[in-house]
């Protein structure tokens, strides 16, 4: 569960530049990059994201087509160091999706009038994320459930990444292994 401050953004078709500008991609570190994450907006002094309300919120409320754009997997990087553990819009780039996805990043997709209505009154109060039952909720009463592949929610409810995953089926593919060495032994290799 998510509780807390969502920064109200709702632009649009925003790229993985906007979201971590190329030159910021010189390290393969995870840590650091918040502070540069939406860099080009955050030179106005009036930005959203850095308004003391915004500043470590946990939720981003984003427009349709989030994170198109090159593949760069420093852009959940970015939004992660900067506190951001959830993203609602009304869809996403396929890429950053998966990126996102294998960073333990929650996309939730919703409708434009539910976005409209989340964005109306995230300056007000606080929003709740509620992966295990698949709704987002305010303190007005709303209620907007969203759909999510029950493997994907599985593993951001569980913290397993690709490489814990693998590791559960070690003793699977061990016997695998050792079925293929004695029943196929020119195809097992030392």
């Amino acid at each position: 569960m998510v509780h807390g401050t969502a920064i109200p953004f709702g632009q649009a078709n925003v790229d993985t530049d906007v979201i971590i500008p190329a030159r910021f991609l010189k390290t393969v570190t995870r840590t650091g990059l918040g502070q540069h994450a939406f860099a080009t907006i955050r030179e106005n002094p009036d930005n959203i994201f850095d308004q003391p309300r915004n500043v470590g919120a946990p939720i981003l409320i984003a427009g349709d087509n989030f994170g198109c754009g090159s593949s760069r997997e420093h852009a959940p990087w970015a939004l992660a160091d900067m506190g951001i553990r959830v993203v609602i819009a009304p869809g996403f780039a396929d890429i950053f999706a998966g990126n996102a996805f294998k960073n333990g990043l929650l996309l939730i997709e919703l409708p434009q009038a539910q976005i409209d209505r989340l964005i109306a009154i995230a300056p007000e109060v606080s929003i709740k994320v509620d992966l295990d039952n698949q709704v987002v909720t305010t303190p007005f009463q709303d209620r907007f459930a969203f759909p999510m592949d029950p493997f994907r929610r599985e593993c951001l409810l569980s913290g397993a990444d690709e490489i814990a995953l693998t590791l559960a089926a070690a003793p699977a593919i061990a016997a695998h292994e050792a079925r293929i060495a004695r029943e196929q032994p020119w195809v097992a290799l030392s």
